[in-house]
């Protein structure tokens, strides 16, 4: 007795879209060369700086390689690396009157746009807080150890990395006049170190693509 055979074959829905969601999500680097960069130069100049004597005896060169890696880690972390990496971006701007404005931005995150990973965000953001301190100690060691010829150097390393540092905060964080830096500083440490941040934080989730905070 033949036995009908029987289709039970049913419609499979395949949404290609978390699939795209997910294969994101598992990328943990998205802008290698930018994530390599945000850290070379801030890392080779405390290198340099530690360890100049044993490659050259001549001060003024030691300076000027340092001064020179200080300013290509304030520049490409300004322009390049906060935008790929985090989707922020702080500058200043200057109106028909003369008056100076400081603009900061953040871009909402979508899956469409090239912002970077949740890991390229904490790299962004350790490398942004660490380096700073490393160079406070330095001030201090400086400082006491009464070698005042590096104090400048010091200080001009202090200056231009907690200027981007100053920023990104603001940006990030989105503060008025009426925050301290101080308490924005100790907030954002807890969540980008204990935390896991979701990536559409970066703005305020009633606003659509960037949100400018001028001062």
């Amino acid at each position: 007795m033949k036995q009908s055979l029987v289709d039970d074959t049913e419609d499979v829905s395949l949404d290609f879209g978390n699939e795209e969601e997910l294969a994101l999500r598992k990328a943990k680097i998205r802008h290698p060369l930018a994530t390599f960069f945000h850290l070379f130069f801030r890392v080779s100049a405390i290198i340099t700086y530690l360890f100049c004597d044993w490659f050259s005896k001549s001060f003024v060169a030691c300076f000027v390689t340092i001064l020179l890696l200080l300013s290509f880690d304030f520049w490409s972390v300004k322009n390049v690396t906060g935008r790929l990496m985090v989707g922020l971006r702080w500058w200043n701007q200057i109106d028909e009157d003369g008056k100076s404005h400081w603009i900061f931005e953040a871009k909402k995150v979508s899956l469409n746009n090239s912002t970077g990973t949740e890991a390229e965000a904490r790299i962004f953001w350790l490398g942004l807080i660490i380096c700073p301190l490393i160079w406070t100690v330095f001030f201090f060691s400086t400082l006491f150890s009464l070698k005042l010829k590096w104090l400048a150097l010091v200080i001009a390393g202090i200056s231009l990395q907690t200027a981007n540092l100053y920023g990104y905060i603001h940006c990030k964080i989105g503060i008025g006049g009426q925050k301290s830096i101080t308490k924005v500083t100790s907030r954002f440490l807890s969540q980008t170190i204990f935390q896991r941040e979701c990536q559409d934080e970066f703005q305020k989730p009633s606003l659509e693509g960037m949100e400018t905070h001028k001062h």
